[in-house]
């Protein structure tokens, strides 16, 4: 959807601060991800960033839901979607729908369009349902191909 800012749902400096924001908080992960080095276990990255170790896999002898999301997440920063995919299904698509949030609100800021008409287009409950049956086929995918 292609509004001008002017004529967005919110106040115009309100849509920009929300797109700035986006934005922002998405240049933070990518340089912090790039900063690190992915994991080769497929999970463990978040302790780079200076996360506690994950106590879920001593407690109940098995991965996570969320085991290697971050892995995954920096494996696509570094350019390896394949391995990402491979390590973490939903950490990869999560990551990449990011990536694409971010890269609207970019094109959005940079021609003068209301990032927020977008974004109150969105079906949410249809993105979190899909999210969450995705986090659940992940997690079984990740105990099945173990930790």
């Amino acid at each position: 959807m292609r509004v001008p800012v002017t004529e967005g749902p919110v106040a115009a400096w309100l849509d920009r601060a929300v797109a700035l924001t986006v934005l922002g908080a998405g240049v933070a992960v990518i340089w912090a991800l790039a900063g690190v080095e992915p994991d080769a276990r497929g999970y463990g990255t978040h302790e780079q960033l200076g996360m506690a170790e994950c106590g879920w896999p001593q407690r109940y002898g098995m991965p996570c839901p969320t085991c290697g999301v971050t892995t995954a997440a920096c494996y696509l920063v570094h350019w390896l979607p394949w391995r990402a995919l491979v390590t973490q299904p939903f950490g990869a698509a999560l990551t990449a729908t990011g990536l694409f949030v971010m890269a609207n609100a970019l094109a959005d800021l940079l021609r003068g369009y209301s990032f927020m008409t977008r974004a109150y287009s969105l079906r949410l409950g249809h993105w979190v349902i899909g999210g969450a049956l995705l986090l659940l086929a992940a997690w079984g995918y990740k105990v099945i191909v173990g930790v």
